[in-house]
């Protein structure tokens, strides 16, 4: 809350802990000065719209009722709300709020279903007069929480304001309570801290600037301004962050004007065209200071530990560095132990002993592919000379069978070569998806090719005499056949 104090100069108002100090001159520069306790507990009984609208006299008041105030020593001190509507924004930890919905209208999102496919969701954008839930920025992914325990979707910036999709509307002028997901929060809080030391150290012990980075769902990436890293580098800066970790050193945020000229000092890859308000420095004791509008933790020891799990070519020339900081380290030691158990159990030795064990597997099925693909391609050479002196030889030759491939189907159309016959194969599950290929007179396969293709519901391609494919329904195989046939005995009759 912001106040003024009318007829007087040199005022000071000092928040601490347990109190509010207040002091100033009057028109003859006497001193004057008075305090007042702050007690423990809001009465609950006062809504927080009615407490922010008083005097801070009266607020105060109802911090413990039945409770004598003193009055303030000279009349011409007046203590008097600033006139304005806007409270002071939360703090970062706040995990409930309670506030005013300012605008609520019909909005879609879009968002990512259950199968990958994109789908569009109907709801209401909810303008708050002030809010605690992170809106999407800085490359940190934004808040998730509820509104009245009406599920929060989607947190989005627009200038200063920002934009919660809910689907279920909300009444303009109500009173809601927000809250924050702090599952969701303190993991973004971790990864968003842990970028910033690894900047700062990757920037110190090796001059390599970060141009960008993404807090993915189970990694987070960093892109640095380099077309390489050395294994070397990697672990130096993996031990420098740690052993900061252990240090315990401090975060601190700050606000800062835009017209003061400590900003020009400040890290960051400028501010948003539509940016107002003063900007925000998060500060790693003795190590960084950067712009920053994303939520941090308050020590680096709440971030556990850093584990940098490689490096990857970026865009650009540059190099991405993959890490995880706090929960996730542990989440992914947890799955790492759980698959090298499983190992263990399914390859009958020690962790110690598994890339040598799979290594062996490995070897065993190339040769096993391979003798397969021998015995594959003798088949398809016997079935080629057992449909060429069958007495059924003529018009359309058909053959399906569950095992094989493309090279399968075209050593037997190869090794029948005859153009006077329509030779319609197909491998795969007999109801599932598989391969077609048609062969025969290059005039009728163009003709008949895109056709089996749709009755199949596939796609293919063909040249020469061949049409070659990929099928979903397999399990209309008769229906391709039938009309191959027909085609067969529509040009018999015209002959």
């Amino acid at each position: 809350m912001e106040f003024c104090v009318e007829d007087s100069t040199d005022v000071h108002v000092l928040i601490e802990d347990h109190r509010i100090v207040f002091s100033c001159k009057n028109a003859d520069g006497v001193e004057l000065y008075n305090e007042i306790e702050f007690y423990a507990k809001v009465n609950s009984k006062d809504s927080q719209d009615k407490r922010s609208s008083r005097s801070i006299t009266c607020f105060v008041r109802k911090w413990k009722e039945k409770v004598a105030w003193p009055r303030l020593t000279k009349e011409d001190i007046k203590l008097l709300k600033k006139v304005s509507t806007k409270r002071p924004p939360p703090a970062m930890d706040d995990l409930d709020f309670t506030t005013t919905v300012v605008s609520c209208c019909p909005a879609e999102l879009q968002t990512e279903g259950s199968n990958g496919k994109k789908e569009v969701l109907s709801g209401f954008q909810v303008v708050l007069e002030d809010t605690v839930l992170f809106p999407e920025g800085g490359g940190q992914p934004d808040d998730r929480g509820t509104i009245n325990d009406i599920s929060v979707l989607r947190v989005t910036r627009r200038g200063e304001q920002a934009d919660h999709f809910t689907q279920t509307p909300l009444d303009p002028g109500s009173q809601v309570l927000v809250r924050v997901d702090w599952e969701r929060r303190f993991d973004h809080m971790q990864q968003h801290s842990g970028q910033h030391l690894i900047t700062a150290v990757a920037d110190h012990l090796f001059k390599l600037k970060t141009t960008s980075w993404e807090l993915g769902r189970f990694r987070s990436a960093i892109e640095l301004d380099t077309p390489s890293m050395t294994a070397e580098q990697v672990a130096a800066i993996e031990q420098s962050v740690n052993e900061k970790i252990r240090d315990r050193l401090p975060v601190n945020v700050r606000e800062l004007s835009l017209d003061d000229p400590e900003v020009e000092q400040v890290s960051g890859r400028g501010l948003p065209d539509d940016h107002a308000g003063p900007i925000r420095v998060v500060s790693i004791e003795g190590v960084d200071s950067n712009m920053c509008c994303g939520t941090h933790v308050s020590n680096l020891s709440d971030l556990q530990v850093i584990k940098i799990l490689g490096t990857e070519k970026g865009k650009k020339n540059r190099t991405n560095l993959i890490f995880l900081a706090g929960n996730r380290v542990l989440k992914w030691m947890e799955r790492s132990h759980g698959t090298e158990k499983a190992l263990t159990a399914l390859l009958k030795c020690g962790a110690e002993d598994h890339v040598e064990a799979v290594k062996k597997l490995q070897n065993s099925t190339k040769i096993l592919q391979k003798n397969n693909l021998n015995l594959l391609r003798d088949l398809a050479v016997h079935i080629a000379h057992s449909l060429r002196n069958s007495p059924d030889w003529g018009g359309v030759v058909v053959l399906h069978r569950k095992e094989g491939d493309s090279e399968f189907m075209n050593i037997i159309a190869n090794e029948i070569g005859s153009e006077e016959t329509l030779l319609f194969l197909t491998v795969g599950d007999e109801k599932g998806a598989g391969l077609f290929l048609l062969a025969g007179p290059p005039a009728s396969v163009e003709t008949l090719g895109p056709r089996v293709a749709e009755v199949l519901e596939g796609k293919g391609a063909g040249k020469k005499g061949r049409f070659q494919g990929k099928a979903t329904k397999m399990s209309r195989r008769m229906e391709a056949q039938a009309l191959l046939q027909d085609y067969i005995s529509t040009q018999s009759a015209k002959e």
